[in-house]
C-alpha cells in the first residue's frame, strides 16, 4: 500500500503549485508562441503505422531488423545521435540476433526514455487454444511506446533545447518469458549490465522512464464496427517498483498529470510489482519510473493489433512525461523571435 505521507504530499502539492509552463493561458490571440504540452499524438500514431506495416517482429526475424533500420533512420533524421548495442541470444541451442537501439542529444546528466520495439513470439494469452503459438502483432505491447519515442525525436528535436542529456532508448528481446529458452526483459538487462560498453556508469543516469502498453483506446471509442465491446481503459496505476525506486519522481508525475486533467488515467494508487525493462537499472542503482498499462484484455494475442490503439491515448502520456521534463529543467522551449 502506499505509504500515507506519500498520498498527503501528493495532495498538498496539488493544491498549492503548478508546473512550469504548462498549459498557462497567455495574451496575444492567435499570434502567441506556442506552449507546452507539445507532444502530438496524431503523428504518434503515423508512427506506429508505419512500424506496424511490417507485421509482427519478434526479436530474431527479418521484420525486426526492418523495424530496428526504421527507427534508426527516423532518429538520425531528426538530429539524435544514434548507437547500437548488439548481442546474441542463445535460445535452446538456436542463436538470435538482438539489437538495442541508443540516441543521445545534450550534456550532462543523463534521463533516459524507453521502450521495448520486438513483439512476441507466442500469443499464449489468445481465447483461442489453437492460435496460441502465433506471432502477435504487439500494436500495443511494443509498437504504442515505440511510436511515443519517435514522437518524442520529432518534438523535442523541433521545440526544444537541452540543459541535460537525454537518450530515447529502444530495447529489443523484452516480451518472451515463459518461452523456452527464453526469460523476460533479455535486452534491457543486458543494456544495464553492460553499460560500459557505452562510456557511461550508473552514476551519470539522473532517471529512466519507461512506456509499456501506453496506447490502449479508451471504452467509449470501442463503439466502432468489428471492435469488442469488452475493451478495457487507458490507466496507470503507480507500479511498485517505481515507487520504491523512484518515490519523489512518481509523485511528481502523476501530479503533471493530475494537473493536465488527467487524474482519472493516472490514478494516484499503488498496484503490485512487474518485472519490466526498468528492474535491471533499478538494479545497477537507477531511479526508474514505469508507465505501464496491464490492465488491456488483447495482452499476449493476435488481436493486439493497431485498431486498439487511439491517437489520444498516445498523446496524453507523452504530454505528461513532457512536462515533467520541463519541470526538472532537462529541457526547455526554444526561444523564437517576436
Amino acid at each position: 500500500m502506499l505509504k500515507m505521507k506519500y498520498l498527503s504530499l501528493f495532495l498538498l502539492i496539488a493544491m498549492a503549485l503548478t508546473i512550469g509552463t504548462a498549459a498557462i493561458a497567455q495574451d496575444g490571440g492567435e499570434d502567441a508562441p506556442t506552449i507546452p504540452p507539445l507532444f502530438d499524438g496524431e503523428r504518434a500514431y503515423t508512427h506506429l503505422e508505419s512500424v506496424m506495416q511490417f507485421g509482427p517482429h519478434p526479436t530474431g526475424s527479418e521484420e525486426i531488423v526492418l523495424v530496428g533500420d526504421l527507427i534508426i533512420e527516423h532518429l538520425e533524421a531528426t538530429g539524435w545521435e544514434v548507437i547500437t548495442q548488439e548481442f546474441v541470444h542463445d535460445a535452446v541451442g538456436v542463436p538470435f540476433p538482438v539489437r538495442n537501439i541508443i540516441a543521445k542529444r545534450g550534456e550532462g546528466p543523463i534521463t533516459m526514455l524507453a521502450s521495448h520495439y520486438d513483439s512476441r513470439l507466442w500469443a499464449d494469452n489468445d481465447p483461442d487454444p489453437h492460435k496460441r503459438q502465433n506471432l502477435i502483432p504487439g500494436a500495443n505491447d511494443g509498437g504504442s511506446s515505440t511510436s511515443v519515442l519517435m514522437e518524442y525525436a520529432d518534438m523535442l528535436n523541433q521545440y526544444y533545447d537541452f540543459n541535460e542529456q537525454v537518450w530515447l532508448v529502444f530495447f529489443d528481446a523484452e516480451d518472451n518469458g515463459r518461452i523456452p529458452g527464453w526469460d523476460w526483459i533479455i535486452g534491457s538487462r543486458y543494456m544495464a549490465e553492460n553499460l560500459d560498453e557505452l562510456g557511461v556508469t550508473p552514476e551519470d543516469f539522473r532517471l529512466m522512464i519507461l512506456f509499456d502498453m501506453v496506447g490502449e483506446m479508451d471504452a467509449d471509442d470501442f463503439e466502432a464496427p468489428g471492435i469488442p465491446a469488452t475493451a478495457g481503459q487507458q490507466e496507470f496505476p503507480i507500479e511498485s517498483y517505481s515507487l520504491q525506486s523512484a518515490p519523489e519522481h512518481v509523485e511528481a508525475i502523476w501530479l503533471a498529470a493530475y494537473q493536465l486533467g488527467y487524474g482519472d488515467i493516472f490514478p494516484y494508487r499503488e498496484r503490485g510489482s512487474i518485472t519490466d525493462d526498468h528492474l535491471g537499472f533499478i538494479e545497477q542503482g537507477i531511479p526508474a519510473v514505469d508507465i505501464i498499462d496491464l490492465n488491456y484484455p488483447y495482452w499476449h494475442t493476435v488481436d493486439d493489433t493497431i485498431d486498439k490503439v487511439s491517437p489520444l491515448s498516445l498523446e496524453r502520456v507523452g504530454q505528461v512525461v513532457e512536462m515533467y521534463l520541463l519541470q526538472l529543467n532537462v529541457i526547455q522551449q526554444v526561444e523564437t523571435e517576436e
